[in-house]
């Protein structure tokens, strides 16, 4: 496939330095390139399981402020005789949440044991993206390439590259990943050509998708989704009339648009809070035949709340049911997140206890963590406490979403250090959950708050050895309340680490 064209495209990116190229040798079997990911930590684990996780999380906590390497060292001295099976890997891999550096330490120690263990899609898929997500983009391409030597590259890993490529500006990185599709065993195809569009138009950079596109399309057939990944680039930069234009290309080249396309553009003039617009497009797509979907008219719900237009957007369920669509689950979250806002909590609670179990829709995690949401705003947090514990018994796990709102809750009530202290113990230790920048961010300045400032600065200890760089408005509160109680050492502490980390205003 002559592709020229791209390459010259890659000087005309306002990227950092190109990634070393891949070395030029092709998968052993496509077949396994082209798997979806599986996340074996979906399994709950045996006692002798959980055992050696906790071995092995102890042994990286050790040495939680040395090297990759350091941690690596660590494990092979004290957990060589673990019997290491894939659902402890992927679960571990899970529980590390941004802690990039004792994952990649876990991540190449469990792959040099020699003992037949071998990482699963999941656990490669997770790690590439972890160490995009924390823009480790050196250590990420290592890890991909010698995933490639493995032949353990697959689209999804692929996928998940060019996304963390792209969030971290590189975008002639992640073109260049692309171009280099083919030597490691994979196809330049629709799906893998999308993927690298949507990436660029989900980072504002469309022009430069459409650069991209103009050279592909006379080589790779577009689909329905290629001009609808436009359409919603288009209205994401509040472009409408561009968004417009690609509409009446798609219908020239034979796809005519769905629910998804228009979707997309009432999403953008509700932004704009162009509701008039908005009803204007709903009477036109019915008189075109493509329906409004649930996801449309939960669209313009949720952008009417946000608004404060609480009562037209309770209108709108009304004119859904009234049309025949049917809710679903991310329906009545929008539904009861709306009427909690409004001030109706009863009806919110109606909705959760009686009219989703009545009319058979399934109640998911994030309906659980919108009710507890709720019921914390209120200051309900016996409620809230009881529906965390309802989630075990309905086996729905929580996440660190669930147990934010309590932890705000009781964080801005003085004295009420052992109720937070007893939520950390079941997050990490029953949930087997791993702190987050956002959870670390809510308890340090929580804490500072109610004056529990050495505390704080035990989880701020806690979070940048495991190389979480903190926000720099973190850092400004810790220091005014060290220096504010005479915490000389941890003032030092702080200022040189602020340095480090480049916060400095």
């Amino acid at each position: 496939m002559p592709l020229r064209g791209l390459r010259r495209l890659r000087r005309c990116c306002d990227a950092g330095r190109s990634l070393l190229p891949l070395p030029l040798r092709r998968s052993s079997s496509s077949s396994s390139s082209t798997r979806p990911s599986q996340d074996s930590s979906g399994t709950a684990l045996t006692a002798e399981e959980e055992a050696a996780a906790e071995r092995i999380k102890s042994s990286l906590f050790k040495v939680r402020k040395g090297s990759v390497e350091d941690l690596v060292r660590s494990l092979g001295a004290e957990c060589s005789e673990i019997r290491l099976t894939t659902g402890v890997a992927d679960s571990l891999l899970r529980r590390f949440g941004d802690d990039w550096k004792s994952a990649l330490g876990f991540f190449q120690w469990a792959q040099s044991r020699g003992d037949g263990y071998a990482h699963t899609p999941y656990a490669c898929s997770r790690m590439v993206d972890l160490l995009g997500k924390m823009r480790q983009i050196d250590r990420m391409w290592d890890l991909l390439s010698e995933m490639h030597c493995r032949g353990l590259v697959t689209v999804d890993i692929v996928s998940k590259s060019i996304r963390r490529l792209a969030a971290a500006r590189r975008w002639k990185d992640a073109i260049v990943l692309f171009d280099q599709l083919e030597d490691m065993g994979l196809e330049r195809n629709t799906e893998t050509m999308n993927v690298l569009l949507d990436a660029l138009c989900k980072e504002k950079k469309i022009e430069l998708a459409r650069e991209v596109f103009v050279v592909l399309s006379p080589h790779i057939t577009p689909d329905a989704y290629t001009f609808n990944i436009f359409v919603h680039g288009w209205c994401s930069m509040r472009r409408i009339d561009e968004a417009m234009w690609t509409i009446e290309e798609m219908k020239n080249k034979g796809f005519p648009p769905t629910v998804i396309t228009y979707t997309a553009v009432i999403e953008a003039y509700c932004k704009q809070r162009k509701f008039r617009r908005v009803y204007e497009l709903l009477d036109s797509m019915g008189s075109q035949g493509c329906h409004p979907n649930v996801i449309t008219y939960t669209m313009i719900m949720t952008s009417l709340a946000k608004c404060e237009r609480f009562e037209e957007a309770l209108s709108v369920s009304d004119r859904m049911r009234s049309s025949g669509c049917e809710p679903d689950t991310l329906f009545y979250n929008s539904l009861i997140n709306i009427l909690g806002k409004a001030g109706h909590l009863f009806e919110a609670s109606q909705v959760f206890r009686v009219e989703m179990p009545r009319n058979g829709v399934p109640r998911n995690l994030a309906t659980y963590n919108t009710m507890i949401s709720i019921l914390c705003q209120y200051g309900r947090d016996d409620d809230a406490l009881a529906l965390l514990k309802e989630m075990e018994a309905q086996s729905c796990k929580p996440d660190l979403q669930t147990y934010q709102p309590l932890l705000r809750l009781f964080l801005s009530r003085r004295g009420h250090g052992d109720a937070v202290d007893h939520l950390l113990s079941e997050l990490v230790n029953k949930s087997g959950l791993g702190l987050d920048l956002d959870t670390y961010t809510l308890l340090i300045h929580g804490l500072c708050r109610v004056g529990e400032t050495d505390w704080a600065y035990r989880l701020y200890d806690q979070m940048v050895g495991s190389e979480i760089v903190p926000r720099r408005k973190t850092c400004e509160l810790l220091l005014s309340e060290t220096q504010r109680q005479n915490m000389e050492a941890y003032v030092e502490r702080i200022r040189n680490d602020t340095i480090s980390f480049g916060l400095c205003p």
